[in-house]
């Protein structure tokens, strides 16, 4: 029996022991991340210099129109977890705010839709190069259609598994901002507004679906400008547009229901969109010496204006910084709160950087300043960052509204219960 008693002491001890630890699962991990990356890198960079000269240039273009619109997803998710890292640190109730149950992801669940977001896109686009310059031209335009297919599959997918009840709010989410039907809750323009930071992505995924519709994925048929998929398309500047027309809804309807005026100005700050995105894309379709004389002036008069009101409706209506801004003001010591709670350069880098950003986004709505593909993918990659910090301290100020409603609430509640004791207190003495 004592044989036995300490065989079964010992082997919870020895299971342990030949478990490693998870410190070395992870420098594991990020080993396995780095030998996949470098593959990568390796057989794309293979893959393309075996292709010619003159050919590189255009297939580099056409792949980069499929991938960067997933890969600058890729990018909003994780600057998302970021975002809710943060509030958590800064005791922040993001799920108060934005109304989530009880099974909303955290910050770690959103890391780990972006990890293996990182891991899938960048694999599927070096699938795509490799099997096209080794001539599986077939292969190589599956590759883009199936990726794709799954991205809808894995968001509709009805059985309770990859998140599904974060995915269904997601898409319910999408379907209030496309049709404001109902009273419009902080969740509603919240996403409406990362969607105009997302005009880009809408506009390459409906270039990317119609050359997949009409079987132009790896041919250079789509290259022809004024072809049904071409850079010349009336479809572009329309679906660019489409995240502002949401948003500009979303403020009527928010007049209908509050009467508040500010909405009016809301909705007109987003209005001053349209201009600029089809007065470029008249370039296109005018006589050049028109869209030099007057057009092109018109654009650059309503790229200003719209840079300049949207960058004062951040400062003054979507922020608050009547107060330094207590979203860095973590729980427990840290070294980002030591650094970027309580100081002022923060607030200067935050607008200049704010201005800046939005006169460069102005340049990606323009159709006709289209031609440098990695340009535009920086300023897209720049946009969501500037969005990126747009998001602390717009979510501070919708925190800090509902707080200040709670203790005007509380203390109605407290002078009332005060008065009911006056009350008794004058009966008794009677």
């Amino acid at each position: 029996m004592e044989t036995n008693d300490l065989k079964s002491a010992s082997t919870p001890m020895s299971t342990a022991a030949m478990m490693p630890s998870p410190i070395l699962l992870w420098r594991f991990k990020v080993l396995l991340f780095f030998v996949w990356g470098f593959s990568c890198c390796k057989i794309g960079w293979d893959s393309v210099m075996r292709m010619s000269v003159d050919l590189r240039d255009l297939f580099l273009y056409e792949a980069f129109l499929y991938y960067n619109p997933l890969l600058l997803v890729t990018m909003m998710v994780w600057l998302w977890g970021i975002n809710l890292w943060v509030f958590s640190q800064a005791n922040v109730s993001y799920a108060k705010i934005f109304d989530l149950d009880q099974n909303h992801l955290t910050h770690r669940e959103i890391w780990k839709c972006a990890t293996w977001m990182t891991i899938i896109v960048p694999t599927s686009m070096t699938a795509y190069l490799y099997l096209y310059s080794h001539g599986e031209v077939p292969l190589a335009a599956s590759q883009p259609v199936l990726l794709y297919c799954a991205v809808v599959m894995i968001l509709i997918f009805p059985f309770d598994i990859f998140y599904l009840s974060s995915r269904y709010y997601l898409l319910r989410t999408l379907w209030r901002i496309v049709l404001p039907l109902q009273a419009i809750s902080f969740s509603d323009f919240f996403v409406a507004d990362i969607l105009t930071s997302m005009a880009k992505v809408f506009s390459d995924l409906e270039r990317s679906v119609c050359r997949m519709v009409h079987r132009q994925v790896a041919t250079i048929a789509w290259f022809e400008a004024d072809s049904v998929c071409g850079s010349h398309s009336l479809a572009i500047p329309f679906v660019l547009v489409l995240p502002y027309l949401f948003r500009f809804f979303q403020c009527l309807r928010q007049y209908k229901d509050t009467g508040e005026k500010t909405t009016l100005l809301n909705a007109l700050k987003y209005s001053t969109a349209v201009p600029v995105i089809f007065l470029s894309a008249l370039k296109y379709h005018v006589f050049p010496d028109r869209w030099t004389n007057f057009y092109r002036p018109l654009w650059l008069i309503s790229g200003i204006l719209n840079s300049l009101y949207s960058f004062y409706w951040d400062v003054t209506r979507d922020w608050d910084w009547s107060s330094f801004t207590r979203i860095f003001k973590f729980s427990k010591p840290h070294i980002f709160s030591h650094l970027l709670y309580g100081r002022k350069w923060v607030y200067f880098w935050v607008m200049g950087s704010n201005l800046v950003l939005r006169w460069a986004w102005t340049y990606k709505l323009s159709a006709h300043l289209r031609h440098n593909y990695l340009t535009v993918f920086a300023v897209a990659a720049l946009e969501i960052f500037r969005r990126f910090q747009w998001v602390f301290f717009r979510v501070e100020n919708e925190w800090n509204k509902m707080n200040s409603k709670t203790n005007i609430q509380l203390s109605e509640k407290d002078l009332t219960e005060e008065e009911e004791k006056l009350l008794v207190s004058n009966e008794h003495n009677v």
